[in-house]
């Protein structure tokens, strides 16, 4: 059979099973039981992808999906975040657009602490929204920055999704997780400007109101007792990493034992809330081990059955040039991202795309961080968007086309960002090469 009929039959089965309405992860289980047997020989090649989906989970490197997850839902559930927002609402004086730069602000912290885009979003929603429209904000200014600034949780450290991603491409998951630290800080940079520039040219958007007079001290000591503390948490992971004095595994070891003691520091740590912080972990950790198993055996398959062999040599003898080969990979995200989720998207294209990148010759953390960046804005692409939908329901009274527009100019200033990184390497990995032999 030719490569091209092999990858056929395999995406061919794949799309069957999800059409049928199987969930995606099961979806891959299913399709790579009927690969291992057409193209493995039989039983033996079934008992041979039992083995290997087994050692796939089996890696040291993955201990930091569970770690990062318990340390954002500690931080969630505990309303230890949601007290650095209202510290960083208390700092903020009469400006321009002043709850949406705390969506910003607050958001880009919580980001830090949190590799939960979803818990992101929802908690910036249920926290500032009803305050917006209580204070006359339009939805194109309340709206846009929460899910533009939810999806930074992709990117910034502790990113579960990004190791996720490390761990499937095989991409070293310290330098992926440090490297994405500049983008997700120039995307938030971005934000803040355009909401100051936005509001200053239509004062309707967000009406300015009465604040709270506050003197310097009141204002900065709740930043200072609640922001600076949590903030730390992200230097000790971030920095154990780039000085080599912790591994990606240990530095999340560190975080989440750092979360613990901050809850308990700030007695919101109660046997109620660990228990649900730890039961959403083990949800969110089994869910992701199904999917490393799915992918990496799929991947497994479609090598030893030279598919992506045969499409890795189709599309580097088409004679493309490496920013179009790399142009074409990026575009395939975008449009997949408008109808399915993150992870499916990831388990769909990372086995086709890295023989691409490691024989075009493509730095492969560079491409992982342009490659989350791509999945960080399908998370706003509409029809299927999913942090379009937890606007939704954070924001019941809000149609969902008023809600695609209002995130629309944030996507745009997203992909800006992407032609920089394009255009610009090393903004990416200058950051990475500090880190410690």
């Amino acid at each position: 059979m030719a490569w091209y009929q092999t990858l056929l039959v395999l995406i061919g089965v794949l799309v069957l099973f999800m059409a049928l309405g199987l969930p995606v992860v099961f979806a891959f289980f299913a399709t790579n039981l009927v690969g291992a047997y057409v193209f493995m020989g039989g039983e033996n090649g079934i008992l041979q992808l039992m083995r290997n989906a087994v050692d796939s989970v089996q890696s040291f490197a993955l201990l930091p999906i569970p770690l990062f997850i318990l340390m954002g839902e500690i931080m969630f559930h505990t309303g230890v975040a949601a007290r650095a927002i209202d510290a960083v609402d208390k700092l903020i004086a009469r400006v321009p657009g002043r709850l949406s730069l705390v969506a910003i602000i607050g958001g880009t912290i919580f980001s830090s602490l949190s590799g939960s885009t979803i818990a992101n979003t929802a908690m910036l929603g249920s926290t500032l929204l009803p305050e917006m429209y209580r204070r006359g904000y339009k939805p194109s200014i309340s709206i846009g920055p929460i899910v533009a600034v939810g999806g930074l949780a992709m990117l910034i450290p502790p990113s579960a999704l990004a190791v996720l991603l490390g761990s499937i491409a095989q991409i070293p998951i310290g330098e992926l997780l440090i490297a994405s630290i500049v983008p997700a800080l120039i995307l938030a940079a971005l934000f803040f400007a355009y909401v100051i520039v936005r509001c200053r040219l239509d004062p309707s958007l967000a009406p300015a109101y009465e604040v709270s007079e506050l003197d310097w001290r009141e204002r900065l000591m709740p930043f200072v007792k609640y922001v600076l503390p949590l903030s730390a948490i992200f230097v000790v992971v971030v920095g154990s990493i780039i000085g080599g004095i912790a591994t990606p595994t240990e530095s999340a070891a560190l975080g989440a034992a750092a979360s613990l003691i901050a809850a308990a520091a700030y007695r919101r740590l109660t046997r109620r809330n660990f228990v649900v912080s730890v039961r959403q972990t083990l949800r969110f950790t089994v869910m992701t081990l199904f999917i490393i198993c799915g992918s990496i055996t799929f991947s497994q398959i479609m090598a030893f059955s030279q598919a992506s062999n045969g499409l890795s040599a189709a599309v580097l003898g088409a004679g493309l040039t490496p920013l179009a080969l790399l142009a074409g990979m990026l575009l395939i995200l975008l449009f997949l991202g408008c109808f399915m989720d993150q992870v499916s998207m990831m388990m769909i294209t990372v086995p086709l795309f890295m023989p691409l990148v490691q024989q075009s010759g493509f730095e492969p953390v560079w491409f992982g961080v342009l490659m989350l960046m791509c999945l960080e804005i399908s998370l706003a692409t509409p029809p299927f968007g999913l942090l379009l939908f937890v606007a939704k329901g954070a924001s019941p009274e809000t149609s969902m086309r008023d809600i695609i527009f209002s995130v629309a100019p944030f996507v745009a200033l997203a992909l800006s960002v992407v032609v920089l990184l394009i255009a610009v390497p090393q903004l990416t990995l200058w950051l990475p090469r500090l880190m410690a032999p």
